[in-house]
């Protein structure tokens, strides 16, 4: 891996070009970088009001880095002159490479190769800011601090140049130790950005914009180290929708791949995914100050019924919840507050004690001391340039001393984002309280911080098996008869049944496994749909008559045994995903899968305790543990069936492009789980190769 110790940390920097070399110059002065700039222009005497080389070669030494502000064939020859004189590397911010055309393609790989090994971020990026070190190689306005000394904040690293921007010019008192633009990611790629930071002291956490991860393997490396140095992390990935996937196709040149997938990727490696910027914002707060959470459990406070409902609604189907106040602290609260307030979560307090501090630090203490994973107090300042705020500091005073007392982690939210200004939340965060903007992005964020949490608390995940890349030019369908012998050979339970000729094969059959039986149009997708299926067929009668129905359909016959008593209907699925290796999709499954979409995604490999913990989380999982009184299903069996359906992946790796067990017959507690339909897609070898 090449180094970008000197990269990041520049006490020199070069800067090639007109106006963005100026503009990067505006910005290091802003920030007080201390390091020698040394501008370049062929024919300017001046850049940003500093005296200009005419050459690399008149450059006093080799720069720390470079920041290239010219047009794409220009920056390649750039590249390759730092590069021969030892240059710590460089910024290139041209675009129109590999995300404009066969031509910037071309290009880009002449920059790579011109590059060698020194590093290069971009092209089309904007470039980096670090906070720490007063470092700016960027070409345009910021609204970022450069951090006192000891102060720490988190690093941002985007593929978008302007959200990038637009970041720097948060006011909610995020501090930034690092602003990082990865563009292209030609040869530097995310997660390389990503590693490099992580190593900082003045880095507490990391936020990561992506539209396409450069490389998974590399990505795993990235979240073991966030683990080992405890810097959580959390990612906005684009592409959960279609537009966003086909955008992604022409911005930074980047695919977004299968977000489901993706989604089960980041789940395994313990970083938290969010949807929006102000999340994402929010997020990085509260894991900046107080880090992952050790559970799910909140409390919330406000002087407003309005706001305790709103609170409530808030948090409805969420993975976080408003713990139940335990016996003492309930009895605590009402001394304090008295008998006219109802003690529930979340807690309207009323305004009785409204700018009492020794009363609300008291009620404060009182819930906070009930070991709430995350304390919520609801407080909107007035407008400053308008109001009076006075009132409201004895109840940040009282919430700061009552957190301190009980060694509580608390924050204090603005149910309206406006409502908190920047001053307002570094003051909060002076006392160790979170300052939180916004209902909905606050509850995002400590979901965020409780997945970290509850992923940190578990062994570290075992690295992905990703196999060799099949090819999907020539794909074959394995028809159900086949599937069910290979599968069976690997361990997987599935019906009794054999491929049938005609009405003597079916009764021959019929005698020899028992009554009720399936009978099944083999080659068929979807059987229930096109009319290729006859279910509980209970004598020789009915099965004559769906034999004739049936003949001469697809490309034959399957008769099996109908499976006894089920529970539920599940599927098991397998996909290839040419970043993440085989997926694995288990939900409830039968004819209306995919209107219920009730499914989980993982990677492989899996273990048997993360394929239990998606079971249980799914919307329908009560199915599976009894519900209202029915019998609870036989969940050994289903994980034993799942077990092996990855072993059988496994070891199929070369050639298995999709499988698919849709239902999983689960019968009572004891009495198994069955592949009751299978298909099995494969690659087309040579000589029809697949063997079981």
């Amino acid at each position: 891996m090449r180094s970008l110790e000197r990269l990041l940390h520049p006490k020199t920097i070069a800067v090639i070009g007109g106006a963005q070399a100026a503009a990067v110059i505006e910005q290091c002065r802003r920030l007080g970088y201390d390091g020698e700039i040394w501008p370049l222009h062929p024919t300017r005497h001046e850049v940003g009001g500093l005296s200009a080389f005419r050459s690399l070669a008149e450059l006093p030494a080799a720069p720390d880095a470079a920041f290239i502000g010219v047009n794409r064939e220009t920056t390649v020859d750039l590249v390759a002159g730092l590069a021969a004189m030892g240059a710590g590397g460089a910024v290139c911010y041209a675009s129109g490479f590999r995300e404009a055309s066969d031509e910037g393609a071309r290009l880009q790989s002449a920059l790579v190769e011109a590059a060698d090994r020194m590093p290069v971020i971009g092209p089309n990026c904007y470039g980096l800011i670090n906070y720490a070190a007063g470092a700016a190689l960027w070409p345009d306005q910021q609204g970022g601090q450069r951090l006192a000394a000891g102060e720490r904040g988190v690093a941002i690293i985007m593929q978008s140049s302007n959200i990038a921007i637009n970041l720097t010019m948060q006011r909610r008192g995020l501090p930034l130790a690092y602003m990082l633009t990865a563009g292209n990611q030609a040869q530097t790629g995310l997660s390389d950005l990503a590693l490099a930071v992580l190593d900082d002291p003045a880095v507490t956490a990391l936020g990561l914009h992506i539209e396409g991860i450069d490389s998974s393997t590399a990505m795993e490396a990235v979240a073991a180290k966030a683990r080992d140095l405890k810097k959580p992390i959390v990612a906005m990935k684009m592409g959960r929708s279609a537009e966003a996937r086909a955008v992604g196709l022409s911005h930074s040149a980047s695919l977004a791949g299968n977000d489901r997938a993706a989604d089960a990727f980041f789940q395994r490696l313990g970083i938290a995914r969010v949807d929006s910027l102000p999340s994402f914002l929010e997020t990085l707060k509260l894991l900046h100050m107080i880090g992952p959470l050790p559970g799910r459990r909140l409390s919330s406070m406000s002087c407003s019924g309005g706001e305790a409902c709103l609170m409530a609604d808030a948090i409805s189907d969420r993975r976080v919840a408003f713990g139940d106040i335990g016996t003492r602290a309930r009895q605590d609260l009402q001394q304090v507050l008295g008998p006219k307030v109802t003690i529930a979560q979340p807690l309207d307090y009323h305004t009785y004690i409204w700018a009492d501090q020794p009363a609300m630090t008291a009620a404060f203490q009182a819930m906070f001391s009930d070991g709430f994973d995350l304390n919520l107090v609801v407080l909107d300042f007035p407008r400053d340039d308008r109001c009076d705020t006075g009132l409201w500091w004895p109840t940040i005073e009282a919430a700061a001393e009552a957190a301190a007392t009980c060694n509580a982690r608390t924050a204090i939210l603005a149910s309206l984002p406006e409502n908190m200004t920047e001053d307002q939340a570094k003051t909060l965060m002076q006392r160790d309280l979170v300052p939180l903007c916004g209902v909905t992005e606050a509850l995002d964020a400590a979901e965020a911080a409780a997945t970290i949490g509850e992923a940190w608390a578990q062994p570290a995940p075992m690295p992905l098996h990703r196999g060799r890349v099949a090819s999907c030019e020539k794909r074959h369908a394995v028809d159900e008869a086949t599937a069910k012998v290979r599968l069976n050979l690997h361990g997987i339970a599935v019906p009794q049944g054999c491929r049938i000729d005609d009405l003597s094969s079916a009764a021959e059959a019929a005698e020899r496994i028992g009554f009720p039986l399936a009978l099944k149009v083999l080659g068929l997708a979807h059987k229930s749909d096109s009319g290729g299926l006859r279910l509980n067929l209970n004598n020789q009668a009915a099965l004559a008559q769906a034999v004739e129905d049936l003949r001469g359909l697809g490309q034959g016959l399957y008769l099996e045994a109908m499976v006894a008593a089920p529970v539920c209907e599940v599927i098991v699925g397998l996909t290839r995903d040419p970043q993440f290796g085989l997926v694995l999709t288990l939900g409830m499954g039968g004819v209306l899968v995919e209107i219920l979409d009730d499914t989980r995604c993982l990677l492989l490999p899996s273990s048997r305790a993360e394929l239990a913990a998606s079971l249980d989380s799914l919307r329908a999982a009560p199915l599976l543990n009894g519900y209202r009184g029915r019998a609870a299903a036989d969940k050994a069996a289903l994980l034993d069936l799942i077990m092996a359906v990855q072993d059988f992946a496994l070891a199929k790796e070369t050639s298995l492009l999709e499988l698919d067990i849709n239902p999983v017959i689960v019968c009572a507690e004891g009495e198994g789980a069955f592949a009751a339909d299978a298909l099995i897609i494969e690659e087309e070898r040579p000589h029809g190769s697949f063997k079981a």
